[in-house]
């Protein structure tokens, strides 16, 4: 046993494929049993089974965060089959993507759709675990930002907003929970290799990672790596605060 195991059960939004499903493998090798929830049922379904391989316990739920009723049940199906949640992780989330445009441009129904993937969502799912959190005294709480919320990049106004949102949400509820011994933490990557960022042309790859002092762009692991630090016994006296994993492109 050392300082970086995991225990319990985590619960991972947005699971299926890129960070979510690395963060998922990490946990579970850790030595969490890990409830899955994403819109994508069968990626889901795989990594399910590949976590079970591991020896670990898994549930997976497809489900639309977006939609309130839906993740309250899929909630409670993932605790009814494994435990109390001791870890969450509100990974799910996305920009305007192919909507994406200036500020002056963009619609209102864009807005929203980001605002509620990127924020309500990461609101929603804590909130229907944070009260059992305060009342066995113990917990995790790790939420998805990124480096966009800090460095403000053109196109992206609406998710910059939602992701700076998340980090204020983390900020407020870390000072709420910390007397239950339950710490809230944000982490916010730059430029992840994940699918939303290979299907971007190779020169503005090239550009991206120009600009990062590391030199490389990062896998899904480097973020998965630091969501377990802080959903260990290791973060113990770590809460409140926004890690920024970009290969020091934003330093604070």
């Amino acid at each position: 046993m050392t300082a970086f195991d995991v225990h319990g059960v985590a619960l991972v939004t947005g699971a299926a494929n890129g960070i979510g499903r690395a963060s998922a493998l990490a946990l579970a090798r850790a030595g969490a049993d890990v409830a899955l929830l994403d819109l994508e049922g069968a990626p889901l379904s795989t990594l399910a089974a590949e976590i079970r391989a591991m020896g670990r316990r898994a549930v997976d739920l497809a489900v639309d965060c977006t939609d309130a009723a839906l993740v309250e049940e899929a909630v409670r199906t993932a605790e009814a089959d494994l435990g109390p949640v001791d870890v969450l992780f509100n990974n799910v989330g996305q920009s305007a993507r192919e909507r994406a445009s200036p500020f002056i441009e963009s619609e209102e129904d864009t807005w929203r759709f980001v605002i509620e993937v990127s924020l309500l969502t990461t609101m929603r799912v804590s909130r229907l675990i944070a009260p059992g959190m305060v009342a066995r005294g113990r917990g995790r709480i790790v939420n998805m930002s990124t480096e966009s919320a800090f460095y403000g990049d053109t196109g992206l106004a609406d998710y910059a907003a939602a992701k700076m949102g998340v980090i204020g949400f983390t900020r407020s509820l870390a000072r709420e929970l910390a007397p239950a011994g339950i710490g809230v933490n944000a982490v916010a990557p730059g430029a992840i290799r994940t699918r939303a960022h290979d299907r971007l042309p190779a020169e503005v790859i090239d550009r991206i990672r120009k600009t990062v002092p590391l030199g490389y762009v990062a896998e899904p692991e480097d973020v998965a790596n630091v969501v377990v630090f802080l959903a260990s016994p290791a973060s113990r006296y770590v809460t409140g605060q926004t890690l920024l994993i970009d290969g020091g492109r934003w330093m604070i």
